[in-house]
């Protein structure tokens, strides 16, 4: 059985950093391109980040570029999504995605077969 499972979401403030992290467990996250997507309150999921399983491949929502990381420990079947210089807008709960698909010509789409459970993050300004 595949199992998901997102944490590090918390209040922060607005400036501040973040680190969540997703730990997989009952598949090989090395064979798998991982994603984050996010859900305010009200809004649809989007997509945040994805890492590729060729190695050095990620992806970014245009309004992350630069703020946020992402990245993988295959050893440890654990990804990581760190959130730097954070804003009230990033308030959210994150989901971790397993068969995410990227491509050059659209945005990344989740798999729906592996989803978290979420971890909220909440920016206050």
């Amino acid at each position: 059985q595949v199992h998901l499972v997102e944490s590090g979401g918390r209040l922060a403030q607005a400036g501040g950093s973040l680190r969540l992290s997703c730990v997989v467990s009952g598949l090989s996250l090395s064979v798998y391109t991982m994603g984050w997507f996010r859900q305010a309150p009200g809004k649809e999921r989007e997509f945040v980040a994805a890492v590729s399983w060729k190695p050095g491949l990620t992806y970014y929502q245009d309004s992350v570029k630069g703020r946020f990381t992402i990245s993988r420990d295959n050893a440890k079947n654990t990804v990581y999504l760190q959130m730097n210089m954070l804003k009230p807008e990033d308030t959210a709960v994150y989901y971790c995605n397993a068969g995410t698909y990227c491509s050059d010509d659209s945005p990344c789409y989740g798999s729906p077969d592996y989803w978290g459970q979420g971890t909220q993050v909440t920016v206050s300004s």
